[in-house]
């Protein structure tokens, strides 16, 4: 992502674009496997060695308050993070450790008409976070879902 356009999207966010914060949201938008902070912080120190861990977290945090990213929590106890904020599931492969998107509206509809058989009362769903646990049978290869 270019620079010019993450500075319109934290501006548009209602953030100020400052150094930080811009290099902080390039480096997770050409990270794609839901870093942690001190991922994102290993990725931007090279270049900006005088940000600190605790800057990148606050960043981060900012970013979560305006929409700019979502948050992932992973079995561990990590917190990860996301830049993608269309709907979407998460499956964790517990012995890699990775994060693994997919889509599925059909199986966003059948939760979504589980709570209408169920009568749910007093409660609009928003969106469905779904994330699935699970062991990846051979770890060398990509997980594929159709």
């Amino acid at each position: 992502m270019d620079l010019l356009i993450v500075k319109e999207r934290l501006t548009s966010a209602g953030l100020k674009a400052t150094q930080q914060r811009m290099v902080v949201l390039h480096a997770l938008t050409h990270m794609h496997n839901h870093p942690t902070a001190e991922q994102v912080y290993e990725a931007v120190k090279p270049e900006n060695p005088s940000i600190s861990l605790a800057t990148v977290y606050k960043t981060l945090e900012a970013f979560v308050a305006n929409n700019l990213l979502h948050k992932v929590s992973s079995p561990e106890g990590n917190m990860r993070y996301d830049p993608k904020l269309e709907h979407h599931g998460h499956i964790h492969c517990m012995n890699t450790k990775e994060i693994i998107d997919y889509h599925d509206e059909e199986l966003n509809m059948l939760i979504m008409d589980f709570f209408k058989k169920k009568k749910v009362n007093n409660l609009t769903i928003k969106n469905i976070n779904l994330q699935i646990n699970g062991e990846k049978i051979n770890p060398d290869k990509s997980v594929s879902i159709k």
